[in-house]
């Protein structure tokens, strides 16, 4: 996969709520601030999740000067409602940027959506048949979701990010993706919730809190105990070596890592500490300040790193995810050169 380039990545993060605010009126629980040290969370307020995807993909366009006319495929990934029932949010994108002639599909993969988008979009451009446009966009902000308790351990926040994949040479390149599942712990993120009728059309709200503890004591009371939970490490560490040796570098070449926006002691223990590194090279520090984006977390922690200085020529990104399934996907990004619009008027 060394023949496929990062042409170029765009993102568009809504303005932070900080969590003192949110404790301030009530919506995040006081005695959970110390324990999992989040700062807070991007909130889009009544903007739709497909327009901030249409604002990141023409940010991404803007900066690589792209032809829309070179894109080939075009794949939108999100874990939240985007719309209309009955209506699909890509071709939002299509009225406004693409045209009618580029096939478009929704990834339904939850917060491992780019992964999935990215191994689909790098097989569609080593196959020769143009560019590949990836985009993932979430607004949580709805009657169905409390964004402040979402999960054990995170907060949700608003964001979206696209990449465009090419064979002509960009500032990176995708240098390995892969994805893994473990369909034993499939209930961890339905709990005991019917399957039918689905939960929005009865008006049920998302409340993975509740589905985790009821996973949890299922567990107990079948005796299957944390067999599933060590499989989930296990299969971490497998497709972390996986993609580390498609792209022939070993750990020690991995100059960061960007897991999901969760709290601290969930990214040290799941990802940094599982592998070996510390914390110091995750991107922790900037996802605790605008929360868990979806399908995003990854790409937005790529692009602040890229703007903040952090991330050289010759460098390496490890991108690490977990989503329902239970999926784990990794990617590995190798820096060649400088992005080319950190060099513009007013970038670092």
């Amino acid at each position: 996969m060394h023949d496929v380039y990062i042409k170029g990545i765009g993102v568009h993060l809504p303005p932070v709520v900080g969590i003192e605010e949110a404790v301030a009126q009530g919506l995040y629980p006081a005695d959970e601030v110390e324990l999992h040290q989040l700062a807070g969370a991007a909130v889009a307020g009544d903007v739709p999740a497909p327009e901030m995807g249409l604002l990141a993909a023409q940010e991404a366009f803007k900066r690589t000067g792209q032809d829309p006319a070179d894109i080939g495929v075009l794949l939108y990934a999100d874990s939240w409602h985007q719309g209309p029932d009955g209506w699909q949010p890509q071709y939002h994108l299509q009225r406004h940027l693409l045209g009618g002639d580029v096939l478009a599909v929704e990834v339904r993969m939850g917060c491992n959506g780019m992964f999935g988008a990215l191994e689909l979009g790098a097989a569609h451009v080593t196959a020769g048949r143009g560019d590949a446009l990836l985009v993932a966009s979430d607004n949580f902000g709805t009657p169905m979701m409390d964004r402040w308790r979402m999960g054990p351990g995170y907060v949700a926040g608003d964001a979206a990010s696209a990449v465009v994949l090419s064979r002509e040479p960009g500032f990176a390149r995708l240098l390995a993706v892969a994805s893994v599942a473990v369909p034993e712990a499939e209930q961890m993120h339905r709990g005991d919730e019917p399957m039918f009728p689905p939960g929005p059309t009865v008006g049920a709200p998302l409340d993975f809190v509740a589905r985790n503890a009821a996973y949890k004591s299922r567990m107990v009371s079948s005796g299957e105990g944390t067999g599933a939970l060590i499989r989930i490490h296990q299969q971490t560490l497998t497709v972390v070596q996986r993609v580390l040796d498609e792209a022939s570098i070993g750990l020690g070449d991995v100059t960061r890592v960007a897991y999901m926006n969760y709290s601290r002691e969930i990214v040290e223990q799941r990802c940094m500490a599982a592998l070996g590194l510390g914390m110091s090279r995750s991107t922790w520090e900037f996802g605790r300040t605008v929360g868990h984006l979806g399908a995003s977390d990854q790409v937005v922690s790529l692009d602040h790193l890229l703007s903040a200085g952090e991330l050289d020529p010759g460098d390496h990104l490890l991108m690490l995810g977990v989503g329902p399934g239970v999926t784990l996907s990794a990617a590995v990004v190798g820096i060649d050169h400088r992005a080319p619009w950190l060099d513009s008027p007013g970038q670092p």
